[in-house]
């Protein structure tokens, strides 16, 4: 038995999370936290870092810590309704709620929105993403590996475009950085921070780790210790490739506001930035790659989702999972980027911390003798303040004044838990749940072991 890999085969590894990961949606956003931060880039970006790439890793550090078979064996702990429910809610959200969606916005924004004519771009849209979800359809219903190969190559093949894009930035800018936008103006850290959890990846990280600890065991690692050593060091290498790119677009956006403006997404910042360095060959360049490289996103999300739901609902089958899914997904996708990105926000907000306290109770269950009462009440009492969260998000989305029976706990709340205005009024509260109650079940056990 093996308990450590060569660095090759780490990076091996590394590399095929960080393609996991590594959506070309999660570019656009980076480009637009840079475009609103400004001259306060640096305390934004570490934040959208924390959430965008530490958070991720995490994830996949605690699916290796925690020996479960896969995310609702994990969520199972605290009860097994509850597990249906979170471990459903993440995949829709990863899949045609959200993330699949906006592959396919994207990739119209980023690659065809910019040769179309300002009066046609939402029949654009439609006619784009009508194609573009119909492959989809196509391939996830007839699973080849050749969307895994095609993957391969424009994984490398993106980062070497961005890469020659970005030295060209730092060569050469397209112009100075301009002062901060509203809530970056006074907060940066906190939106920056709260920015991240749009890319999605930590909530991904929960079904990503599965495939990465059967990666390392095909190497021949089966130990509880060298797998989560081999993930750790694995994971050092995706997250550097990811902080990078995120550091480096960043930036792209910042020195972009004085030459473009502020654009209302991230999209138009590359598209316009390969448009000014390279002229239509970078455009079109860029908008093949990054068509083709959200096309095989999408395809794996509408795959992994139609295969969780099959377990599930083992009668309706497969195939007409992916076919209900990728209607939806084709659906929601003509809403835009914009709306997408605005109503994923209360969901982002509501699930997110759920998901983060789950990570910390993997890590911290040993303490507590993985005791079910400290994963409940801690789930519980984050549960209660990010539902208020999400709602309150929605309400704010759609411009109307918040349900009746939210308005006292939103007061209690602000009054009450430290940074609930930042939007991580949860934070505290369930730290100190855990502690009290990992306390008393510690106690509980010593007294009966004295008895």
């Amino acid at each position: 038995m093996k308990d450590k890999l060569s660095f090759s085969t780490y990076a091996l590894i590394g590399l095929m999370l960080f393609a996991l990961f590594f959506g070309a949606g999660n570019l656009i956003f980076p480009a637009q936290l840079g475009q609103n931060a400004g001259t306060n880039l640096w305390p934004a970006i570490i934040g959208f870092l924390i959430t965008g790439v530490g958070l991720p890793l995490l994830g996949i550090l605690a699916m290796s810590f925690s020996r479960n078979n896969n995310l609702q064996d994990l969520a199972s702990r605290i009860d097994p309704v509850y597990a249906v429910f979170f471990t459903s809610l993440l995949y829709l959200t990863i899949g045609p709620f959200f993330a699949a969606p906006r592959t396919g916005t994207v990739a119209y924004e980023v690659g065809i929105a910019p040769f179309v004519s300002e009066g046609f771009q939402q029949g654009g849209l439609f006619i784009f993403t009508l194609l573009f979800f119909a492959i989809t359809l196509w391939f996830s219903l007839n699973p080849a590996k050749l969307v895994d190969n095609v993957g391969k190559i424009l994984a490398p093949g993106i980062v070497i475009l961005l890469g020659i894009l970005l030295l060209m930035v730092i060569v050469q800018p397209m112009g100075s950085v301009q002062l901060p936008q509203e809530a970056f103006a006074s907060e940066a850290f906190v939106q920056g921070f709260l920015e991240g959890y749009n890319t999605m990846d930590a909530l991904a990280s929960l079904v990503f780790g599965i495939i990465v600890i059967k990666a390392i065991r095909s190497f021949g690692i089966s130990s509880t210790s060298g797998i989560l050593s081999a993930t750790a060091k694995s994971g050092a290498v995706a997250i550097t490739f990811l902080g990078a790119i995120y550091v480096g677009i960043a930036y792209l956006g910042a020195t972009s506001t004085e030459t473009f403006g502020i654009f209302a997404t991230g999209g138009p910042v590359l598209s316009s930035a390969a448009s000014y360095y390279f002229g239509t060959l970078g455009s079109v360049m860029l908008a093949i790659v990054m068509t083709l490289a959200c096309l095989t996103t999408s395809i794996g999300l509408t795959t992994a989702c139609a295969e969780y739901f099959q377990t599930l609902f083992p009668k309706i089958g497969y195939k007409k999972f992916v076919v209900f899914f990728s209607t939806i997904t084709f659906v929601i996708a003509n809403f835009g980027l914009a709306n997408i990105i605005t109503y994923s926000v209360p969901v982002l907000m509501f699930l997110y911390p759920l998901a983060i306290v789950l990570m910390l109770l993997t890590f911290l269950s040993p303490l507590f003798n993985h005791s079910r009462i400290v994963y409940v009440s801690a789930t519980a009492v984050t549960f209660m303040i990010s539902i208020v969260d999400g709602l309150k998000a929605l309400c704010d989305s759609l411009g109307f004044g918040y349900f009746g029976w939210m308005v006292p706990f939103v007061t209690f709340y602000e009054q009450s838990l430290p940074l609930y205005n930042q939007g991580l009024g949860w934070l505290l509260p369930a730290l100190v749940v855990i502690v009290i109650t990992g306390i008393v079940v510690r106690t509980q056990k010593l007294s009966t072991a004295h008895a």
